[in-house]
């Protein structure tokens, strides 16, 4: 039986549909884990809010524009300076978050007042700042605030010369941040996109969707673009900006890297302004010549994106074939959010050598797990919403040699001596790209043949 329940959740029989192990001969329609359902009572569930999905995501990426949080301070804490999202712009996204410290005479007698003082308090703070976004939380949505009455407020006191944004998906609104993304998408798609117009200057236009510029990432794909003399309308969101992303309708292409927290405003893009979505890997030699290839195609320069791939293959093949000798038969598990374990499994097997041999999806889809299953090897194992005691009993089940995973399972796993690489944010990127992939190969390296776990794990007072 491919679906599988763990002995530490023999209290909770309901997570057998969430744990899969893939059988020779099997396809899609037969056994899935079940997802995007709400977490089982009972189990410690890995997942952010959906509150998370959209700030922390998606609109904390911005570069120039300001973030207020209508809630507890726990809400901004939790979601500030956590993610390594650089920005040209002096990092004024990591730096700065605000929050209206909602207390319980603000929740009993309501918050909008101190919402609106927050605000002005914010734009005053940063004069050079003519943007922002609010958002509602759990508390403030339950007594019902009504910040887009505030925010037209505000920008009538300020003559109209700031622009506002609020994302009203507070924490309990989805079973995952998933919801968040999803909101965040479709209201932006419908209040703010196609009220500025970009200045063209190139034939040939794209939107990067799905992109957060983890430790640079964005410059990756911006390098490849202007060698392609290709002009990026909108980067959604790394490194980007609040009103470049209200141009995103002047696009001629969108490309879609992060399907599962950008796709929704790329469907839109294509179902109301006819542009055309194309999906594509940007991490891997393979998925990222596929990539510029199909780019190159759309746009009718094949030989330009050859040279390009020829260029880069050369410069940096040889060093990956050193770290693949190294690397090769070694496990791995994955567990991250949700596209991430299609996109790295068959780079991680086919170009590194590495056997993938456990994913844990904190709020991927079933068409997420789709990818993953039929990308994936005979015998891994799949889980959905994975807690805290599957992930021990998978790593005695797996004996993996490296994880890849988020900063609270890694410090989990790093008690236990296995390495971990930081699969949200990285150790030592960029990841995207034909450097980025060597960059992985080298975290991965490094976290292996380490010797500080096999230190830590001697007991010094034996060689007394």
């Amino acid at each position: 039986m491919p679906l599988k329940l763990l002995e530490c959740d023999e209290t909770i029989p309901e997570r057998l549909k969430h744990v899969y192990i893939k059988e020779s001969g099997e396809d899609l329609t037969q056994f899935l884990p079940s997802s995007d359902i709400p977490t089982i009572p009972g189990t410690l569930s890995e997942r952010g809010c959906s509150f998370c999905g959209a700030k922390l995501v998606i609109g904390g990426v911005l570069k120039d524009t300001i973030q207020v949080i209508h809630g507890p301070i726990g809400c901004s804490y939790n979601t500030w300076h956590t993610k390594r999202y650089p920005s040209d712009k002096d990092n004024f996204q990591l730096k700065h978050v605000v929050s209206t410290d909602m207390k319980e005479g603000n929740v009993v007698f309501g918050g909008e007042k101190r919402l609106k003082q927050s605000m002005l308090e914010a734009f005053n703070a940063f004069p050079e700042i003519k943007r922002m976004i609010v958002y509602v939380t759990c508390a403030t949505a339950l007594i019902g605030d009504d910040i887009k009455a505030v925010a037209r407020d505000v920008e009538s006191e300020l003559n109209n010369e700031v622009d506002i944004f609020c994302v009203q998906c507070p924490g309990f609104a989805g079973v995952s941040q998933s919801k968040g993304h999803h909101v965040y998408n479709i209201d932006w798609m419908n209040e703010k996109v196609g009220t500025v117009e970009p200045e063209i200057s190139s034939p040939y236009t794209v939107n990067f969707i799905g992109d957060y510029n983890i430790q640079g990432d964005t410059e990756v794909l911006e390098k490849y673009m202007k060698k392609l003399g290709i002009q990026i309308i909108a980067h959604f969101t790394g490194n980007g900006t609040y009103d470049s992303n209200r141009a995103m309708h002047r696009a001629q292409l969108n490309i879609t890297n992060c399907a599962r927290s950008a796709g929704y405003i790329a469907n839109e893009l294509q179902r109301k302004y006819g542009i055309p979505r194309m999906d594509i890997s940007t991490w891997g030699f393979d998925y990222v010549k596929e990539g510029l290839m199909k780019i190159g195609i759309f746009f009718d320069m094949e030989d330009k994106v050859e040279k390009l791939i020829s260029e880069e293959v050369e410069k940096y093949l040889p060093k990956l074939e050193w770290y693949k000798e190294k690397l090769k038969d070694k496990k791995v598990c994955i567990w991250t959010g949700g596209p991430r374990l299609w996109h790295w499994t068959k780079t991680l097997e086919d170009e590194l050598g590495m056997k993938v041999v456990a994913m844990s999806s904190k709020f991927g889809h079933q068409e997420d797990f789709e990818k993953v299953i039929s990308r994936g090897s005979v015998g891994a194992l799949y889980i959905d919403d994975g807690n805290e005691l599957e992930f021990f009993e998978v790593i005695k089940m797996m004996k993996p040699d490296v994880i890849l995973t988020g900063p609270r399972v890694g410090d989990l796993v790093k008690k236990l001596h296995i390495p971990y690489i930081n699969g949200h944010g990285y150790h030592n990127g960029p990841y995207m790209g034909f450097e980025g992939c060597l960059n992985m190969a080298r975290d991965l390296y490094n976290a292996i043949y380490s010797p500080v776990y096999r230190l830590a794990a001697e007991d010094i007072r034996e060689a007394e």
